[in-house]
């Protein structure tokens, strides 16, 4: 275990946007804030309400304004810079006094009140503010995160953007991942950087400590667990190994098997990198995932990474083929998301190869996965 287990893992108030949009965030008294949006209902004309919303965008800008919290201040809000500004904006372009409060009302709201999701911890009364989260279900990413101990060597790892959207998404700080199919790690760099404690599962010695010693040189700020296991997912008994950490559910499963046999990962029989043909691949993911959903808590979710597969003249559906054995074990789909993959290490070095191939053999180059997201039943 990389990090020793503490029962009481801290919970932070903080929006969790901060920490993406850090250096763009405002704090401001709230009582001083409050008081001049309020002032706003009181305008009878559009004029007057514009006038006044200047007023309010100048004191803002002022750093030197009382409306900015000083230290010592009980009542402080924080506000995205941009945002902040670009809802006082909204609210001087309306059309009518009628609109305008409209727009007060909510920018009110959005000052008094919380709203946080049920499985994530965006507020929802400031949804505006969470740019970084994908909502749309094509995914066109022109690189991989890089950053930190983030690396492409290992082919066949995804890219660190899959799990930071999904457990931004679906997750709350605090809560518990597992990744049954944890490669070099990506995963568990992203949860620990998100505050997200989580578990992977590997199979290959190799890439346990190879993805110890990658995340134990990231710091952990969140203090949260992370753990590797070297094992068969299909066989682990789940209900005993979270027992380690005094818990009995994840809240999160994320899986990102082999692609059947395009890569062999390793020269075990129980790698489903090594399945001897596609029905058994299938049937020893579906394993894995009757297995691991033992502890997914009701209503929460699994997410299933995978694209598809060309042989012999012949493109295999290999995601829906996948997509099928997880429906068959107690989950309804909630979405799918597609990615393209264009720039990848196999794809960049022949792609003159694959463009000719392409051309000769009446098919089309791969530039995408999928992204099966499922809730549990």
């Amino acid at each position: 275990m990389i990090k020793q287990f503490t029962h009481n893992l801290p919970l932070f108030n903080a929006d969790e946007h901060d920490a993406v949009n850090g250096h763009n965030i405002l704090s401001l008294n709230k009582h001083v804030l409050l008081g001049e949006i309020q002032s706003l209902k009181s305008l009878a004309s559009i004029w007057d309400i514009r006038t006044a919303v200047a007023a309010i965008k100048r004191r803002i800008e002022d750093a030197n304004d009382e409306i900015h919290t000083h230290m010592g201040e009980t009542f402080v809000v924080k506000f995205h810079r941009d945002h902040i500004l670009s809802d006082l904006e909204q609210i001087s372009e309306s059309l009518t006094v009628e609109r305008a409060k409209y727009y007060i009302d909510r920018l009110i709201k959005s000052i008094n009140e919380e709203k946080i999701g049920k499985d994530n911890d965006i507020n929802l009364n400031r949804w505006k503010e969470y740019e970084d989260i994908y909502t749309d279900s094509l995914w066109v990413i022109d690189r991989r995160d890089s950053s930190g101990v983030h690396s492409a060597d290992y082919w066949g790892n995804f890219i660190p953007q899959i799990p930071y959207q999904m457990m931004r998404r679906y997750t709350k700080r605090g809560d518990w991942v597992l990744d049954t199919f944890s490669g070099s790690g990506t995963t568990l760099i992203e949860g620990q950087r998100l505050g997200r404690n989580c578990i992977g599962i590997e199979i290959q010695k190799r890439m346990v400590d190879y993805s110890r010693k990658l995340i134990m040189s990231e710091p952990n700020p969140h203090n949260v667990v992370i753990d590797i296991v070297e094992g068969d997912s299909t066989l682990i008994n789940y209900p005993s190994l979270l027992e380690r950490y005094g818990i009995k559910s994840v809240q999160l499963i994320i899986m990102h098997p082999p692609y059947f046999d395009i890569i062999k990962f390793s020269e075990s029989k129980r790698d489903l990198s090594n399945a001897r043909s596609v029905e058994e691949f299938l049937e020893m993911l579906g394993l894995v995932v009757e297995n691991s959903s033992k502890v997914l808590d009701k209503n929460r979710y699994l997410i299933l990474v995978i694209g598809d597969k060309y042989a012999k003249g012949e493109w295999i559906p290999l995601g829906f083929y996948a997509m099928n054995e997880v429906l068959k074990r107690g989950f309804s789909l909630k979405s799918i998301v597609v990615k393209n993959f264009e720039d990848t290490t196999a794809k960049r070095q022949q792609k003159e190869l694959w463009r000719y191939r392409a051309l000769a053999g009446g098919f089309y180059v791969f530039k995408h996965e999928y992204i099966f997201i499922f809730e549990r039943m």
